[in-house]
Order: structure tokens, then sequence, then C-alpha cells
């Protein structure tokens, strides 16, 4: 144990210089790529913009306040008697959806482990968002409230596995099973012509920043929703949780922003027994503050098809106790010395996530043609349980001519798990009678790769149907367990 100790001791962590150099190349490669393509951008006020982080400036944006279109998503139920034509033209957008994801384990578990079974799992939510123009109903010019709500049933097969890193149906989790649950609540002023937008209230940070909605185009959550890394601190807010906070986006130019913000830390965001519901404002759970801070640059290419692209860089830090995933307070290792775990007040994350479309397909629609993703987060290895994620994608819509809204897409993450969560595994499971180690594990945990195809298939108005295939190596990124392979299918329906 000793020697061991020592050779930890001898691990240097160089995470700042990891964070400076991606910040520097990054900034680096979207100065280039902006020079560099200039001059192949055209007008795309109109194009794609439900992909971007907000609606892009006008060709000839005004200076004065304004609310941006709300997206008026095509929907099983497009105008039921009138409805919403008669509450869009009074400012008022209501949408309904459903999302329902089933896996099914193809393999049997890993033997020895009494725990573990072969089965299947369901699990889903219905959506229902409220977006009010308050510059139509009050003349409030340039405001807009935005109000969303969840609910959520059922539970996720990786567990079953004995994976506990990534779900196999990610709409599982963080809402509990309850009939309504509050994710968002906030205020957005929109400046300028759309320039400046400031925003405020029960906001979750993920969805604002390292976002996309590409992402759910799969079903794995350690793609879906947001790389998994992008959220592996207690604080950090994702879907469907909620905290205060204030962000703001400004656009330089039409096709560059920036935003950041602040966050307030509440304890327990993810627990039942704090935020079931959503609607637990207990101030006494704030225990410190995020600060993230996004450069985006969103080119539209090619003088003909006009292909999108997204390109951000970006990193927070985290202003609230985090404990270390190795050392107590003493600099010993806490798996030997049961002390208490040494806490960390200052930690950070950083990413750096790119998206191209590179092809349109000429018998397509404007959303159909192939898209190309890939990224990096890394994340303080004192702290995480997920050092860092890698991931490479892509998305193929309306590559049938006779199908132009099906799409078929290839997904696959690689996550190394944190030195000092590798060390201390290691320790806790050569102990004598053998520890619990932290996260489930029942062998050292090292790394993980998810593999995820699927074809999603255009049913009919506002219904998609995906069936999907998901491939497990290193479940729980342990060696220990064999790997583990998923067949399932995700549906979605806009409702209205």
């Amino acid at each position: 144990m000793v020697a061991f100790f020592a050779m930890r001791q001898n691990t240097c962590c160089h995470g700042w210089y990891f964070v400076k150099t991606t910040l520097i190349f990054g900034v680096l490669v979207i100065i280039s790529s902006v020079q560099a393509l200039a001059q192949t951008f055209q007008d795309n006020s109109n194009s794609d913009a439900r992909l971007r982080v907000a609606t892009p400036l006008m060709a000839n944006p005004s200076s004065k306040p304004v609310v941006p279109p709300f997206l008026r998503p095509e929907a099983l139920f497009t105008n039921p008697f009138g409805m919403t034509s008669w509450l869009r033209s009074r400012g008022v957008a209501l949408t309904m959806d459903n999302t329902n994801e089933y896996t099914d384990a193809l393999s049997a578990p890993t033997a020895d482990h009494p725990n573990y079974r072969q089965g299947s799992s369901n699990a889903g939510q219905v959506n229902t968002a409220l977006h009010i123009n308050w510059d139509k109903i009050l003349g409030l010019k340039g405001f807009a409230t935005h109000t969303l709500f969840t609910s959520r049933y059922g539970t996720t097969a990786n567990r079953m596995m004995g994976d506990w890193l990534a779900h196999s149906s990610e709409i599982y989790g963080g809402g509990g099973n309850v009939v309504v649950h509050l994710v968002t609540a906030y205020g957005e002023e929109n400046l300028l012509g759309g320039r400046v937008s400031i925003a405020g209230g029960r906001l979750t940070e993920m969805s604002e920043f390292s976002a996309s909605s590409l992402f759910c185009n799969f079903q794995n959550n350690s793609f879906c929703g947001r790389p998994k890394a992008a959220i592996d601190n207690q604080y950090i807010t994702s879907y469907p949780a909620g905290e205060w906070g204030f962000r703001v986006r400004g656009r330089p130019s039409r096709y560059i922003y920036i935003q950041a913000g602040v966050y307030f830390a509440e304890r327990g965001i993810y627990a039942n027994n704090q935020h079931r519901t959503g609607f637990h404002f207990n101030s006494s759970n704030i225990v410190g503050q995020l600060a993230p801070i996004e450069l985006g640059w969103e080119p539209v290419m090619g003088s003909k098809h006009k292909l999108p692209g997204h390109y951000k860089i970006g990193g927070q830090l985290i202003s609230a106790p985090n404990p270390d995933n190795y050392y107590d307070v003493n600099g010993q290792p806490y798996a030997l010395s049961g002390r208490t775990v040494r806490n960390h007040q200052q930690t950070w994350s950083t990413w750096l996530e790119v998206d191209q479309k590179i092809l349109h397909h000429p018998y397509s629609n404007s959303e159909g043609g192939l898209t190309v993703m890939g990224g990096v987060i890394y994340n303080d290895p004192r702290t995480s349980l997920r050092n860092y994620e890698t991931y490479v994608a892509f998305v193929d819509r309306g590559f049938i001519k006779s199908r132009p809204y099906d799409a078929f897409g290839m997904v696959m993450t690689y996550v190394k798990i944190a030195p000092g969560v590798s060390d201390t595994d290691i320790l806790d499971l050569s102990m004598v009678p053998v520890k619990t180690a932290p996260n489930h594990a029942t062998g050292t945990q090292g790394h993980a790769t998810i593999f995820e195809t699927n074809y999603q298939i255009h049913v009919m108005r506002g219904v998609v149907l995906a069936p999907d295939f998901q491939v497990y190596f290193h479940p729980n990124a342990q060696r220990n367990l064999k790997n583990v392979e998923f067949i399932g299918f995700k549906s979605q329906i806009q409702i209205m």
C-alpha cells in the first residue's frame, strides 16, 4: 500500500495546462476558419434556426428590442379547433410532446454478480412548454417568458448489467416518477434586434452551454442530452433539473456569439428528497456559484445549399465544495485512512465541440444532408469521475429519395475515468474484507466505450420511431464486466 501511495503522489495533475492549450487552440481554429471561409457565407436568416443556440440575426437587424418568433414544430395536431393559431396570434405558444425509450439486453450479464440480471426496461416523459411574448400582450418590448414542465416514468436497463455511467434510456432519471416536474421558468429580454439576449430565473445550464439539438438524434445517455462528461459535477444542471441563474449572450456578428452566465450551485439538484417536483426553491440549498463562458461560430457554408455548422469552445469555474476523488484532509488516501475526504472549493471543466453539415442531397428538403460531429470534454481530474470524454458521430437525413425525413445515425463515445477514482478502487478492492468502492464499482474503473446506431422512421406528421442498437465496451468502465449489447427503440410524438 505504501509503495502504491508513493507512486500516486508522484503523479502530477497537468489539467490546467490542458485547459490553456485547448482554449488557445480552439480560439485559433475559430479565428483562422472565419478568415478562410468568410467569403462562403450566405443569407441564412431562416434556415436551420432550431439547431442554433439562439435565433440567428437577420440580414439587416434593427436596433430595437424584438422577441424572436417561437418555433412551431411539425405536430400530430397542427391547429386543433383553431386554438394554436388563435394563441400564437396573441403571443402565446403552447407545445406538448412525448418521448419513449425501450431497451432490451441481448446478452446475459457477467456471472458471479447476484444483483445483475438480463432484462429490459422502458422510460419516457411528456413535455409541456409555454412561451409568452409579453410585447404582444402588455407592450413590454423584447420580453418573453419560457416555462417547461415534464412528467417522467419508467426505469433504465443498463443498471441491471452493472453499468452506472450511461443510461441506455436517456430519458430516465432527474425528474423522478412524478406527474409534474418544473424544469425551467425564466424571463428573457432581447435587445438591439436580437444582438443581445439576457435571461434570468430557473434555468438549466447545459441547455444553454455545450448544447445542441443534434445530440438527441440518439438514445444513450452518454451522448443524448449532452455528452455525459459535460455534467460530471454534482452542481451542474442538465435537463430536467433547474437552478437559479443568469445568462447573457451577445452576437457581435451574424455568425459569432459569446455567452456567459452565473448559476447558483444547489445541493441535491438530482435528489428526490430535494427536487423531485422541481418546485423546491429553498435558498438554504445554495452553496456556491458556477460561472460558464462559451464562444461559438455558426457559419453557413456553400453558395448553393447553405450547409450549417457549429463550432464552440467553453469552460466554467465551479466555486462550491467538491470532494477529492483520492485524498483525505491530511493528504493521505481516504480509502486507507478512513478520514474525511478533502474538499475543493474551486474546480473546473472545459469543452471543444464541432458539428458541420458536409453534404446536401440534391433530391432532399432543406433539413436533409450528412452532418458530422466531434468533440472533447475535459474535467478537473482531482474532483471528477469522468476525467475526459471524446466522441464522433454522424447523422444522414433524407439519403433515401422516397424517405426525405428519415435519418440514419451512428455515434461512438469514449470516457476515461479520473486517475484518483481508479486508484481509490484499487485500494478499496484490495482490502480484507473488501470495502465498497465508489460509483457501484465491482472492479477497477478505467475507461469505457459506447457505440450506438439507429434509423429514424418518419411515420407520419409529428411521429418518429427509431429502432436502436447499443454496445457497451467495459460497462461501468470495468474490465471485469463483459461487453453488453442492447436493442430497442425510441419514439417521439409531437402532440401539438
